[in-house]
Order: C-alpha cells, then structure tokens, then sequence
C-alpha cells in the first residue's frame, strides 16, 4: 500500500512540474512591426489559453531575420520573404508559413485631410525628390478637385530595416523603371531624398508631426492615428482604396508550395496594389541549442492556432484572413516541423 501511495504521490508531483514547467515556458520571437497589432492581441489571448507566454520585440523584418539565423529567437516574423542567398546563409533550414494579409499605404500630412488619388509614377518621382511641391501639375492632373497647397514635400521613410520597405519597394521596382535602376527593391535602401523614423510607429509619427510631409506605413498604423490613405491606380487602371476586401482580392494569385511569393502590382481587376503576405519564419529541425522536445511542441501548436482560430482577430485589426488555399499551405509547412528527425506534430 504504501508503495502504490508514494507511486501515487510521484506521478502527481510529475505532473505537477510538467504543468508549471509548461506554464513557465517563454517562447522569443522577433521581428516584422507590420503585423504586430495583430501578434500583440494573438500572443495575449494564446497565453491566456495556453499558459504559454510569447515574447515578440517588433524590432523590423531585417532583424527578425537576423535573430533567427543567430538563433536568439524561437522564430522571425518578416514581411519580405527571404531570398535563396539568405537562406543559404542561415546554419540550417528554415521555413516560411503566412499569418494574414496587410497593405502598406501612402498617407500624408495636408490642410483639411484630402482622400488624394496616386499613380505608381508619381508615388517613385515623389519618393525619389524629383517632386518636390504639393501643387506640382503632375499631382494637380490627377487631382483636379483637391485645392493643394503651395507647400514643400517632405518625405519620410523607415530608417531601419524593414518588411514594410521591401514591399513599398518591390511595388515601385515593378512599376517604376527609373525606381528599379536607382534605388530597386529591399529591406534598407539608400534614399535620394527626405528623413527616416524607425518601425511603422515612427514614421507615422513623423508626418503627423510635419505639414507637408508624406510617407508609407501599414494600413492599422494609418487608420489608428486616423489618418488619410491614398487611393493608387492599379495595373487595370483603377483606383483603389486600401480596404479588406481590396488586400483580399489582390491575394486571388496561385501560391507556391512553400508560400514565397509577392503579390505586389496585383493583376486582379480590383486588388490593392501595394498588399502583400507578412510571414512567420523558423527552424525546421528544432533539436538544436539544447532545446527541449516540450519546447518544439509548444511552437508548432502556437503555429497551428495562428492559422486556425488566431484568424478571427484578423479583420478587426484591419488585416486580411488567409485564403483556404494559403492555410492548406501553411499547415502543410507546420507539419515539417521536426525534432531529431521525427514530426513535431502527428
């Protein structure tokens, strides 16, 4: 008998420890600030679900990725998928799975808050200095009903690396040879003109800060600082307001097995055409660093929540739902996951 009682006694002790090593588990992550509304909200609800907490510093893309190669993280969020070069460059394989859809917007600083329209061309001649007045003709043309100011553009652009950037930049380098040749498409560029603020945050403070001034940020950066967003003419000749239903449409795109793909200068009829897939970013082999197998499971459920249940909070922060095609995508790439060679998930 007191045998069976102390056996009893150990296997409850056990499961004790197991469940406040389970509660006492903090998994990193770090990087893209284009989606982090929503990671903010997904990572407060997870922990009140799961008793797992999630640490995620929106530090931008460039050194969400950083983190991961140097494995200080548990996973990266980028907006700009990595290349073949970076992923060469990383100690072993990673993956890529979608969370939701967002639209990078122009928005600006006027007198009286004008819904102005933009075409790719005028969007790469302002941001690259060679517009240098609200009242130009060029903007006026486009515009006719819009009484602009004679007043100097300032342009703001983000001063670290970023997602957000490279998919400002990826729709300019499509559309704008000149953009293409002299600047082209990155996470950090060298910019011919205006002042740079750090994440989506510090940019969309600085052009509340300076009339005249004009910059990109997400779409939820815009409208929590209630502030006007462009209308930009897409590759049918529409112009199109940034809005769920718009970043939707632009994502009807065939997507490749492992999810890397740009849908910037969409050719659905009435896509967004500055919208894009923001990415989550991880090792697939997770036995590495001493890293506990309970580690591994517990990202790879986080990962399947995201794209299942986490997907309802989407629209409520002005993000796009996955299309069904997408979600199969991503579980299809969670279930790589794998621990000493075996699946993580079953």
């Amino acid at each position: 008998m007191k045998r069976i009682i102390g056996m009893c006694i150990g296997l409850c002790l056990f499961l004790y420890l197991g469940f406040c090593s389970a509660a006492n588990l903090t998994l990193l992550g770090a990087g893209a600030t284009f989606p982090y509304p929503l990671y903010d909200k997904w990572f407060h609800v997870y922990e009140k679900i799961s008793k797992i907490k999630i640490n995620y510093q929106p530090i931008g893309s460039g050194g969400g990725i950083r983190q991961l190669i140097n494995r200080v993280v548990d996973f990266g969020g980028t907006d700009a998928f990595m290349s073949n070069d970076e992923l060469k460059k990383a100690p072993a394989e990673i993956l890529h799975f979608p969370t939701c859809l967002g639209a990078v917007v122009i928005t600006y600083n006027l007198p009286g808050r004008p819904e102005l329209r933009f075409t790719s061309k005028l969007i790469a001649d302002i941001f690259l200095g060679k517009i240098k007045k609200w009242n130009d003709k060029r903007i006026k043309e486009i515009n006719p009903d819009v009484s602009l100011p004679d007043m100097n553009i300032v342009v703001v652009h983000r001063s670290d690396g970023s997602g957000t950037t490279f998919i400002f930049s990826d729709y300019l380098s499509k559309t704008s040879y000149e953009w293409k040749e002299r600047v082209g498409a990155g996470k950090s560029l060298k910019w011919p003109t205006g002042i740079g603020g750090k994440g989506n945050a510090g940019v969309a403070g600085l052009i509340r800060q300076i009339p005249g001034s004009i910059g990109y940020v997400e779409l939820i950066y815009a409208e929590q600082n209630r502030m006007p967003v462009a209308l930009i003419k897409n590759k049918s000749g529409h112009f199109i307001k940034p809005t769920l239903k718009s970043v939707s449409m632009a994502a009807n795109i065939d997507i490749p097995s492992d999810t890397r793909v740009s849908i910037t200068n969409t050719d659905a009829g009435y896509g967004y055409p500055i919208s894009s897939f923001t990415w989550i970013i991880f090792y697939k082999e997770q036995a590495y660093g001493g890293r506990s197998k309970k580690r591994a499971e517990a990202l790879a459920k986080l990962f399947w929540w995201m794209i299942h249940e986490g997907q309802k909070y989407n629209e409520r922060f002005s993000y796009g739902r996955l299309p069904g095609v997408a979600v199969k995508r991503a579980e299809a790439i969670i279930k790589k996951m794998t621990y000493n060679g075996k699946p993580v998930l079953r």
